[in-house]
């Protein structure tokens, strides 16, 4: 393989031009990233096009490994520390020659230092740079997690030492950890982390313990822990999160924080006794993530300007609404985040607090000592609060604390668990809040569900059937288009790749507010919000549909769970 440099070989077949060659080299002097990393983030060429380039002029052939199984054993020929700082990750061996999985074939660094750890002759093959990353965490991470089984089998006692020993903040490195419990926790809370997993449970069977990760809203097996471990593995969990270790009849909840690739991760511990022995499961809140902006939650158009509205009121209050799961934190805490000046005191109540924000007052709330989202809210009411935003609305005197705060002076936020905007009316009068109370605190009312986004590097249109129209409440138009993920590499051959949220926003304006006095029903309302603009979930997702965000499989698992239109 003859040496050359990656930005001449893309100059001389033309695919970028000497000026934006010159202009990527001047970004790569402050970055300090690989010439292709640079290239890609400053948006002049894709990932795909560069793999393909580099293909077809090096003769490097192309490895999808999300279809390709590594075995184990492959971890101990290649140190994990040169497979990470190279982003390389070894695929098979055959006597003397190791293929090697690299996003920079051009990386001949990477292959002499390959060379040189192994003692074997190295075979490059080209794959994308996420794949590498997740086959390196998969690979070691599983490699890590068996040794650590397998150690832990020599441990004995119902808490190993390594557990009674353990921090409750500290830094995710699995080379430092010589303890096996530690390092099996800490490699099953890295792979979780790396597949951007939300939750992770540990789930005691007759036979074992499975451990499944939440990844884009749904549950994945993802490894076994054999059933005479089970419990060293969650009593480290338990002192992780302050928890009694010796309680194994009631539920209990703890906090802890981890550091990774230079990440604080916030870690949500809850335990249920089952049958069979006590489950787990760990919210993980990157702090990383928590700085959204409107954007980036998915408001756009005019969901975006109604949104940007809501924010400018100095008084009233924006209810959230939505399922479990359904996006409605994130929601919050951007707003937080956008209202945050030096020249407000803004308090929030939460259970639990989710992320810490500086010069936000937070307050935890905690029922057993009487610190409940009513009585924490009459508290706030003597702090001077210019806005007030509450976790959630359980009960009717909260709400009636909350509203009336609205009424008088105070710009309130909370959430409520409600299909859809409408349905955040008719929940607020269920539990006694007033219909003149309602009408002249609310501003508005978001209501969202969150929707896998198709991925973008295999993303195909297709002419949509009759079946698929009739489930979307849409008629047939010239011209017009669907699309859907063939699956690739980039998304684990599953079609989708991250999430977004659709949005539909409810402005109370005079007349939807004199509806709600008089006492109108569900029908008199909408036929009030139809008249201001008003656009419905099922609208905001057929949108998404059409403009090749999402699939129609997804819009009509949202369109089935709302209310009827």
């Amino acid at each position: 393989m003859a040496y050359m440099r990656l930005g001449d070989l893309l100059t001389s077949v033309g695919l970028i031009t000497q000026e934006q060659l010159q202009h990527a080299l001047d970004a790569q002097k402050t970055s300090h990233k690989r010439l292709g990393e640079v290239l890609i983030a400053e948006g002049i060429i894709s990932e795909q096009h560069l793999i393909e380039t580099l293909e077809m002029q090096l003769g490097i052939d192309f490895i999808d490994l999300s279809k390709v199984h590594i075995p184990m054993e492959l971890a101990q020929i290649l140190p994990k520390s040169i497979a990470k700082k190279h982003n390389v990750v070894p695929v098979a061996i055959n006597k003397d020659e190791l293929v090697l999985a690299m996003a920079d074939p051009l990386n001949f660094v990477a292959v002499e230092d390959v060379r040189s750890a192994t003692r074997r002759r190295v075979t490059p093959r080209i794959a994308t740079a996420a794949a590498v990353d997740r086959a390196i965490a998969t690979l070691y991470g599983n490699e890590n997690a068996a040794r650590a089984i397998e150690e832990m089998r020599y441990e004995s006692g119902p808490v190993p030492r390594d557990v009674q020993a353990a921090p409750r903040s500290e830094e995710i490195d699995e080379e430092t950890q010589s303890a096996p419990t530690v390092r099996l926790v800490n490699s099953i809370i890295e792979r979780a982390a790396m597949e951007r997993a939300s939750d992770i449970h540990l789930e005691p069977r007759a036979d074992q313990l499975v451990v499944r990760m939440r990844i884009d809203g749904l549950l994945r097996n993802i490894l076994t822990v054999p059933k005479d471990l089970q419990t060293s593995v969650i009593s480290r969990l338990k002192v992780m999160g302050g928890m009694d270790v010796s309680e194994r009849r009631v539920p209990q909840d703890g906090r802890a924080n981890v550091r990774m690739k230079g990440h604080d991760v916030d870690l949500r511990i809850s335990t249920l006794p089952t049958i069979y022995g006590e489950k787990v499961v760990i919210r993980l809140l990157d702090k990383s993530v928590m700085l959204l902006d409107a954007h980036a939650i998915g408001m756009e158009g005019e969901d975006l300007e109604r949104y940007n509205a809501l924010l400018r009121n100095a008084h009233g209050m924006i209810l959230i609404v939505g399922p479990t799961g359904s996006g409605k934190s994130s929601t919050m805490y951007t707003m937080i985040r956008s209202l945050n000046t030096e020249e407000v005191n803004l308090v929030t109540l939460e259970d639990p607090v989710e992320y810490d924000i500086d010069g936000v007052n937070q307050v935890q709330i905690n029922e057993k000592t009487g610190m409940t989202f009513a009585g924490g809210l009459r508290s706030i009411l003597r702090q001077d609060p210019d806005i007030i935003a509450v976790g959630e609305i359980r009960d009717g005197e909260t709400a009636e604390i909350a509203m009336r705060s609205a009424i008088t002076g105070h710009l309130v936020l909370s959430t409520i668990h409600t299909n859809d905007a409408v349905s955040a009316l008719e929940r607020l009068l269920d539990i006694g809040v007033e219909r003149y109370i309602i009408a002249e605190a609310l501003n508005g009312i978001i209501s969202q569900r969150l929707v896998r986004r198709i991925c973008p590097e295999c993303r195909e249109e297709y002419d949509p059937t009759e079946e698929e129209l009739a489930r979307l409440g849409l008629k047939p138009a010239p011209g017009m288009k669907f699309y859907r993920g063939r699956g690739c590499a980039h998304c684990y051959h599953t079609g989708y790749r991250g999430r977004t949220a659709a949005f539909e926003i409810l402005m109370l304006d005079r007349a939807m507010k004199t509806a709600i006095v008089a006492g109108r029903h569900r029908e008199g309302v909408l036929e009030s919000a139809t008249a201001n603009r008003y656009s419905t979930l099922g609208d905001a997702v057929r949108r998404l549909v059409l403009n090749g965000t999402t699939t129609a499989q997804e819009a009509v698992k949202v369109i089935n769970s709302t209310v009827d239109e």
